[in-house]
Order: structure tokens, then C-alpha cells, then sequence
């Protein structure tokens, strides 16, 4: 199927890149992964719960092909996280994902004439962000089952119901310009749908500023 989607416009401002076994000034004053305010500010609580739009102008992107632009892309789209660990940096604090949602949805893919509705599957899903080089992040299924979006589709013969799935996680990064997490052109090869379905999607997206919305006036979250 194709869609482009509201996980977005993608690739993620990155943060500098350390030379191995280099530690950042935060790191050397005992500051946990995640901070709020700045880097190296006060640590984000177990517990707390972390959300963020898509970057301004930004679209969560659900394409055909890894470089391609036939799909669907989304306009709004937001997620809610729980914080479940935050040890000291370096390290890796990981996160429960709870919710994410999409919305402003359109299609250029030949005989579908609307999104009806994009829905994550299988949530709560296991986010863990690492502050090693390049700040990876790794999106994991749980026990709830395997990373899955449904896209439910009008075509000019009706509507149709795309399911794509991961085989496994996908991967993503962190940057404290703009205090932004996204994924570039995850695969989630189709498990349901007819053809109109592309056999891949594709998925895309930037989301910023991550924000701690436990603590009053929802500070940004940082990576240390």
C-alpha cells in the first residue's frame, strides 16, 4: 500500500558524535541518559511521561520504496511515552510507548481516493535510547505482539485495509538540536491487504521538540 506518513519528514538533526571513549560534560558530572532543560539539567523521573508532535512542517511519510515518494504522508501525528529507566550516562534509558496517532492524512497512490484511518497495533511498544555515537534508538515489540500499523484505505471500487508488520524492531535516532526523535525509512513488509497494498511501507518520520509533560511547563528532554 503506499503511505506516506506522519511519522513524517525524516531524518533527525543529529547531535555531535563523540570519539570513542570520550564522555560529554554531563556525562562526567553523573547526569542520567535523559535530562530535561538542557544538557546535563535535572533527570527525567522513572515514571514520567514524555510527548512530542511532528516537527514543524514536518510529515510522517509511508512510502512504496526506501527513496521513493508514492505513498501516504501525514500532516499530524504525536506520540505519549512512559519513562521506565534512566540509569546514569553513558548508558540507556528506555521508555514504554503508549500511544502514537496520526491525522491530516493524504495518498497519491493510483485509485485510492482517501486515508480513512492509520492505527498502531499491538502497543505498548519498547522505545530504548542510548547516548553512544550517533544516538541510536531502537523501537521493540513486547509481549502485546510485533510492531504493526493498519491503513484503512477509500479506492474508487471501495475501501480497502492494508496491514503492515516488522519482523522485529526498528531503529531511529536522537538529536539535542531541537530536541528531536525520528526514523528514516523503516521497512514493515505487508502481512493483509490486496494489491493496491505496496508490499512495503515504508516508514518516516521526525518528531520535536520531545517534551516532559509530567514536569510543570513541559520542559525538552535531552540526550547526555
Amino acid at each position: 500500500m503506499r503511505i506516506r506518513r506522519t511519522l513524517g519528514a525524516t531524518a533527525l538533526a543529529a547531535a555531535a558524535v563523540l570519539a570513542p571513549g570520550t564522555m560529554t560534560p554531563a556525562q562526567a558530572a553523573g547526569s542520567a541518559v535523559l535530562t530535561h532543560t538542557a544538557v546535563g539539567g535535572p533527570d527525567i523521573a522513572v515514571g514520567d511521561v514524555l510527548t512530542a508532535d511532528l516537527v514543524a512542517g514536518g510529515y510522517a511519510t509511508f512510502y512504496s520504496s526506501a527513496t521513493g515518494t508514492s505513498g501516504i504522508k501525514c500532516a499530524a501525528s504525536s506520540f505519549s511515552a512512559t519513562v521506565t529507566s534512566n540509569p546514569a550516562a553513558p548508558g540507556v534509558a528506555t521508555e514504554q510507548l503508549n500511544t502514537q496517532t496520526f491525522g491530516s492524512c493524504t495518498a497519491n497512490v493510483i485509485g485510492v481516493t482517501s486515508v480513512q484511518s492509520i492505527t498502531v497495533n499491538n502497543l505498548p511498544y519498547t522505545n530504548s535510547v542510548s547516548d553512544a555515537p550517533g544516538n541510536p534508538v531502537s523501537l521493540d515489540p513486547t509481549a502485546a505482539g510485533p510492531l504493526q500499523t493498519t491503513v484503512v484505505l477509500k479506492t474508487i471500487l471501495g475501501t480497502i485495509t492494508c496491514v503492515y508488520r516488522a519482523s522485529a524492531g526498528i531503529s531511529g535516532t536522537t538529536g539535542n538540536v531541537g530536541q528531536t526523535i525520528g526514523f528514516n525509512a523503516q521497512a514493515l513488509p505487508k502481512v493483509s491487504g490486496p494489491s493496491t497494498c505496496f508490499s512495503t511501507g515504508y516508514f518516516s518520520a521526525t518528531y520535536g521538540p520531545v517534551k516532559d509533560s509530567s514536569v510543570a511547563g513541559s520542559p525538552h528532554v535531552y540526550v547526555n
